[in-house]
């Protein structure tokens, strides 16, 4: 490659990493993949180290990337916020260590902590108080998010114990677990809402809302795992660590000391399928120099230190032509692109479609039929399309025109300013949301109504039996009996489970008849505020907003649903049948054994399902919660239980009790 050539490839580099940078860091979008965006950044540091003469000292490869929101305040880091160099290949950390040794020159230990997959923070004390907490921004400054750090309760405002320094900085990263993030990208789909694409944009997202009270909210948690200062207790970065445990800090229980590459590479190999028991995302193994003194020797270069390094692990990624894109219509009315993939294996199980969100997703990852695309597991669990094989794309082939017309009814789809998703305003007509609103109604969170799956609601339907969720209150053993794959017993198995669905509770017959942008939390919020269908429904937008987490969406969502005099006639219809359509007495917490008790629930359970347990421990007068905290009496752990709740109980001295023991408690 002349100079030339060499000038054009590297500008062309630093203008897409850029390009990237900006939508990773600012806009919590990414792109491209974690890999896919190293190995850009790999191609560039060997073209520049190759042709030191096209150096520019704005080039992304002397940087790292920037978070800085202009709505914050931003701060200087009194030591600069370095990201790592990412290592690949057991290779890499051989030329790691090969380093470190040349400039150690005598024995020393390297610490190995996973790398978890989150949004760095700095947290600065001064004389056992948290003063300030500051983002990364471009590593020299940052945006000050202290008030919503102070809502993140394993984060201590007050340190406990003696020997801290009077000033010191905590480093650590502020996540979001698995379980958090899917209830969180729920409750926004519900309410019409853009999910986050994994738990690190929820987490950084979550970090600059301007609102701290909406923040608390969400599921944040945060592990503490680098303490800078002038005066710590020791040389050890392990050590140190492990006393600041004994400060109040969340310090991980992964961590460990090892004096060669091969015993840290062991620890590599270890977790790399250990960590998918994990309640968290993460995405690597972070290798240190465990001696102070050793890692201010080393030194930095301008982005990252010389005395650290990351080994990342390898996404479960796989290759795959998209065959074709086809449109679901949900029970509001929205519109989800599909992806028809050829089956391709991934992660151990065989991937035949991929969700692609809406249309603004389809544009951004410029994705068309006949392309050859990479396909992950999102969590590892969701397959996702991460990019496009440009190389591999057909002659022929244009960009995709989202649909204008419903697919199942043909009427013309319309977008709501502000809304990313496109959709079906035919809400009595169109059989895809008339079937959709009866699912919902059926469902276990809503009026649980055991027998009725999609299939048998479908038949339902095409047999002329129900068109709205009133007219299951209608039906009888002689109508079902002869539908195709139902019997006697099967019909009467239904028949007394929707007789059994009058006793369900007036929140959750809120949340059942599925009213846009009302989940199980809002609709729980509004039914122990007005306490009857009748008072919600007279309420104004006015009188909704001041409601705690209602806002003008919802209100708005709430009153339109309401005018609709199809709407009235439901309710009308649903409390001739019997449903609750009020809160009798207390709306408040229950009495019960559990009075002022407070629990966690983590893991899984034989008797009860998850939202059961939870429904359990409130009907018998305890307090549910999603986080551990001093206030909380009972770890409710069943199988699989988070690993960092079970050490946290430990360390607070919570009692861990089973399935079992907490109806023994009940007295049940």
């Amino acid at each position: 490659m002349d100079r030339e050539e060499a000038r054009r490839k590297i500008e062309k580099l630093r203008r897409v990493l850029n390009e990237h940078n900006y939508y990773y860091y600012v806009l919590n979008q990414p792109r491209i993949s974690d890999f896919e965006f190293d190995m850009l950044m790999h191609e560039l540091e060997a073209l520049e180290k190759q042709f030191p003469e096209l150096y520019d000292p704005a080039s992304p490869t002397r940087r790292v990337g920037n978070d800085i929101n202009r709505e914050f305040k931003q701060a200087d880091h009194v030591y600069p916020m370095l990201s790592l160099s990412n290592a690949y290949s057991l290779e890499e950390l051989v030329d790691f260590d090969r380093r470190v040794r040349k400039d150690a020159g005598a024995d020393f230990l390297y610490v190995c902590e996973l790398k978890y997959d989150g949004t760095a923070i700095s947290l600065v004390y001064n004389r056992g108080r948290l003063q300030q907490a500051i983002t990364r921004g471009d590593g020299t400054r940052g945006d000050v998010v202290t008030d919503n750090i102070r809502t993140i309760r394993s984060i201590p405002l007050v340190l406990q114990g003696e020997g801290y320094p009077d000033h010191f900085i905590m480093r650590g990263e502020v996540y979001m677990p698995r379980d958090g993030f899917d209830r969180l990208n729920r409750e926004r789909i519900e309410r019409g809402e853009e999910p986050f694409a994994n738990p690190r944009n929820a987490a950084a997202g979550t970090l600059k809302l301007q609102n701290s009270a909406q923040v608390a909210k969400r599921p944040l948690d945060c592990f503490l795992y680098y303490i800078l200062g002038e005066s710590l207790p020791t040389d050890s970065h392990y050590e140190n660590l492990q006393t600041a445990r004994r400060w109040g800090f969340r310090i991980p229980q992964v961590m460990e000391r090892h004096g060669s590459i091969e015993e840290v590479f062991r620890f590599i190999n270890r977790w790399e399928e250990e960590r998918r028991s994990l309640s968290y995302d993460t995405d690597g193994v972070v290798i240190k120099v465990d001696s102070l003194r050793l890692q201010h020797r080393l030194g930095s270069t301008a982005k990252s230190p010389r005395w650290a390094i990351a080994y990342k692990y390898k996404a479960e990624q796989a290759k795959t032509r998209l065959l074709s894109i086809s449109y679901q219509v949900g029970r509001t009315g929205t519109v989800t692109p599909v992806a028809n993939l050829d089956p391709v294996l991934l992660a151990g199980t065989t991937v035949k479609r991929a969700t692609l969100h809406n249309a603004d997703q389809i544009k951004l990852l410029d994705v068309r039929p006949g392309d050859t695309v990479y396909i992950e597991k999102g969590g590892e669990i969701i397959p996702k399309i991460t990019g496009v094989d440009l190389s591999l794309r057909p002659p022929d082939s244009t960009p995709v025109e989202f649909i204008t017309y419903c697919p199942a009814c043909g009427s013309l789809l319309k977008r709501n300013e502000g809304e990313a998703a496109w959709f079906c305003p035919n809400e009595t007509g169109c059989p895809p949301q008339i079937k959709g609103r009866i699912e919902h109604f059926i469902s276990r969170k809503a009026m649980n109504i055991d027998g009725l799956g999609e299939e048998t609601v479908d038949l339902l339907f095409e047999n002329g039996l129900v068109q709205d969720p009133a007219d299951l209150y209608h039906l009888s053993p002689g109508q079902l009996v002869h539908l195709e794959r139902l019997g006697e017993k099967s019909a009467a198995n239904i028949i007394r489970s929707i007789e059994k669905s009058k006793q369900v509770p007036f929140e959750r017959v809120l949340y059942a008849l599925g009213i846009r942008f009302v989940g199980e939390t809002v609709a729980r919020t509004l039914a122990r505020h007005f306490q009857s269908i009748g008072r919600l429904r007279e309420a104004s937008v006015e009188t909704l907003t001041a409601v705690p987490e209602v806002g003008e969406k919802i209100a708005g969502s709430v009153v339109h649903w309401f005018a609709d005099p199809k709407n009235t006639e439901l309710i009308r219809r649903l409390k001739e049948a019997g449903l609750r359509m009020e809160i009798a007495g207390d709306p408040g917490i229950a009495e019960g054994p559990f009075n002022g008790l407070q629990f966690v629930v983590s893991g899984t359970f034989t008797r009860f399902s998850r939202d059961d347990i939870k429904t359990f421990i409130e009907e018998h007068g305890g307090k549910v919660t999603g986080s551990l905290s001093s206030r909380t009496r009972y770890l409710v752990a069943g199988g699989q239980p988070g690993p960092s709740k079970m050490d946290k109980a430990q360390t607070l001295g919570i009692e861990i009790i089973s399935e079992e023991e907490l109806v023994r408690m009940a007295g049940t």
